[in-house]
């Protein structure tokens, strides 16, 4: 059985990827925040090292961190803490994942990132830099891994209808995000999952090293 392993798989986007794996087959390891403090580098590096993580044919990068706030009053601590989730886990599981597929002579990882990685808004400095310096891992992976094999790409979600989306924004400030899309709507868990599995499976051979946005058109404009 093929095994995926999973950050951030306990809510939004990162549980409709996992599902969607295990619903095709997957053995899915989705870690929880009691068992994975992903801001501890030196907790996330000796869960990487475990032979059961090592072992696992997709790697889906999805835990995050937003907390929007005016880059005037961003303190450096709290962009540590961004960094620390949002670029330093997942470069680490890439490192030791990525490396243990090499060796096997396949695999494909699939690091969620944001539109923000490549567009922003007020408050989301801290978030713009760390998506965009996950697309830069992304990037740097696929060149360094695809010999062996492995393919490494990035989805860069646009507006999602998430806990997070609206923890972050009112209803009002909702709708004036879909009337920014072309499509006029939050994208679904489902979409988003679908679009995931598809480069994380065996259905993906030739595409890497890409950051490709899932947004309804938001970027076109």
């Amino acid at each position: 059985m093929p095994r995926a392993f999973v950050t951030g798989g306990s809510r939004g986007i990162g549980r409709a990827i996992a599902e969607r794996f295990a619903s095709s087959g997957y053995d899915v390891l989705t870690p929880t925040r009691s068992e994975l403090d992903l801001s501890s580098p030196e907790a996330v590096a000796d869960y990487a090292s475990r032979p059961e993580v090592r072992a696992a044919d997709v790697l889906i990068n999805c835990a995050g961190i937003n907390r929007p706030v005016p880059l005037p009053q961003t303190e450096l601590s709290e962009l540590r803490d961004h960094l620390a989730v949002n670029v330093e886990a997942s470069f680490l599981f890439v490192r030791a994942i990525g490396a243990a597929m090499a060796e096997r002579g396949k695999g494909h990882i699939v690091n969620v990132s944001s539109v923000y990685g490549s567009v922003s808004r007020p408050g989301r400095a801290m978030y713009s830099t760390t998506k965009a310096a996950l697309d830069g891992l992304t990037r740097a992976a696929a060149v360094e891994f695809g010999p062996s094999n492995v393919l490494v790409n990035s989805i860069c979600p646009g507006f999602v209808d998430t806990d997070l989306t609206r923890q972050n924004n009112t209803p009002e400030q909702i709708a004036v995000l879909c009337a920014t899309v072309p499509l006029r709507r939050l994208a679904s868990v489902d979409e988003i999952a679908d679009f995931a599995y598809y480069l994380g499976s065996e259905k993906n051979t030739y595409i890497s090293g890409q950051t490709i946005p899932i947004d309804g058109g938001f970027l076109c404009q």
